[in-house]
């Protein structure tokens, strides 16, 4: 179907009703000829198309109803029985496409057998056969549709992606505060009673392997011993101090922070939802990701406050996590594939309904969407485009405003 159609020309222009004429079998070739910018209308609130002494009102229908189109044929300003009446409607949406519309007589009208989904935004063909004659009109309908040059939209930082499948994360959000590793924590002492005699680094100190701590000399034996860091690691706490009578009490607590423990708080509620081996993301209290972990424990017990902690073992190579550090962490409670789902950020309000626009070249046109399950970055799609589908996901407002602006029409 290669129609001929008014279209809008300009960023917030939306013709709405630019109506083609043409008699299909009327001695050759239909010439069809521009008719008015906007369309008449009937008693019913339609469309007028004339062909010579024809008038057909064709309505879209959708006040307290499902969307349908209803059509009254007169001739010669007479009205015609339905039933005498064939009616075929097509509509051709952008993307290419097609549905076709039969009608059939109820009452005093023509009814469509089918549901006009929103948008109701298509390419309309309109075939009429009455006593052997034959008409054909054609016309345009826009509504929730705009066009903005690409060069234009580019430069208002306007972006695509293609409609498709999407993994959909179910998080708990849980608080909870950065240990040291147990097994990553030596507290060095004398090995015998004496006195510190030298000491070798300050509290915070960065150590290696083997170096050395303070010098002890032994009471009974007067011989000298050197401390030295069992593996390397920061001093958390120095207890020795020169002239110390040192016995059998820490002098030296040292640990190896690259690697540390999240101890996180969970309520008996949520026990249902954890396991050992799910996903954690650590966060800041500015909600900056420190780390990334496996939960290994769930405590058997629970704290005063009823609460139950569970251990997230993480690396931690650069020291961004502290011992005694508040944190935030996200456990993925369940991961779950959709068909079919859009980016959260593209969504907008249009219409009282949560709506994404898909890009046709220069043209983007309002999807009225049937949402289902959602996360923080995607929200799955039940009805309402189709997968590979362009749509805007980067300053999607703007195209909202650009079509609220053009006062994109409800009318058919």
């Amino acid at each position: 179907m290669t129609p001929h159609f008014i279209r809008c020309t300009t960023v917030a222009a939306v013709v709405l009703g630019g109506l083609w004429l043409s008699p299909l079998y009327a001695g050759g070739e239909a010439k069809p000829t521009p008719a008015a910018e906007v369309a008449p209308t009937g008693p019913h609130g339609g469309r007028l198309l004339r062909d010579g002494d024809r008038t057909l009102e064709l309505a879209l229908i959708e006040r307290g109803m499902p969307p349908e189109y209803r059509a009254w044929l007169r001739e010669g300003g007479d009205p015609v029985p339905p039933e005498a009446v064939h009616l075929e409607v097509e509509l051709e949406r952008l993307g290419g496409t097609e549905e076709r519309i039969a009608f059939s007589p109820v009452d005093d009208f023509l009814r469509g057998d089918r549901v006009v989904a929103e948008p109701h935004a298509f390419d309309v063909t309109v075939r009429l056969r009455y006593q052997g004659a034959d008409s054909m009109w054609q016309f345009a309908v826009e509504e929730g549709r705009t066009r903005i040059p690409h060069a234009i939209a580019k430069d208002a930082g306007v972006t695509v992606e293609e409609a498709g499948p999407a993994t959909l994360h179910r998080t708990l959000s849980l608080s909870g505060r950065v240990q040291a590793d147990p097994d990553r924590v030596a507290r060095v002492a004398a090995p015998y009673p004496g006195e510190v005699t030298r000491i070798e680094v300050e509290q915070y100190a960065r150590v290696e392997r083997g170096q050395p701590l303070a010098t002890v000399v032994a009471r009974d034996s007067l011989r000298p011993t050197v401390l030295k860091a069992p593996f390397a690691g920061i001093v958390l706490q120095r207890h020795a101090a020169l002239g110390q009578q040192a016995g059998s009490e820490v002098l030296f607590e040292i640990a190896d922070l690259r690697r540390v423990w999240v101890m996180l708080d969970a309520f008996a509620r949520d026990l249902p939802d954890l396991a050992v081996g799910q996903a954690v993301s650590v966060q800041g209290v500015d909600d900056r990701r420190l780390a990334e972990g496996a939960l290994s424990h769930i405590s058997p017990t629970s704290g005063q406050r009823q609460n139950v902690h569970l251990r997230v073992p993480v690396d931690n190579p650069d020291g961004r996590l502290r011992p005694g550090q508040f944190v935030q962490a996200e456990v993925l409670v369940e991961a779950r594939e959709v068909p079919l789902a859009v980016r959260r950020s593209a969504l907008q309000r249009y219409r009282e309904r949560e709506v994404v626009f898909a890009r046709y070249g220069d043209l983007y046109e309002v999807r009225l969407l049937e949402l289902g399950a959602r996360d923080d970055t995607w929200v799955e799609v039940v009805d309402g485009i189709t997968p590979g589908t362009a749509y805007v996901t980067g300053n999607s407002f703007l195209i909202r405003a650009d079509m609220e602006k053009g006062g994109a029409s409800h009318d058919h």
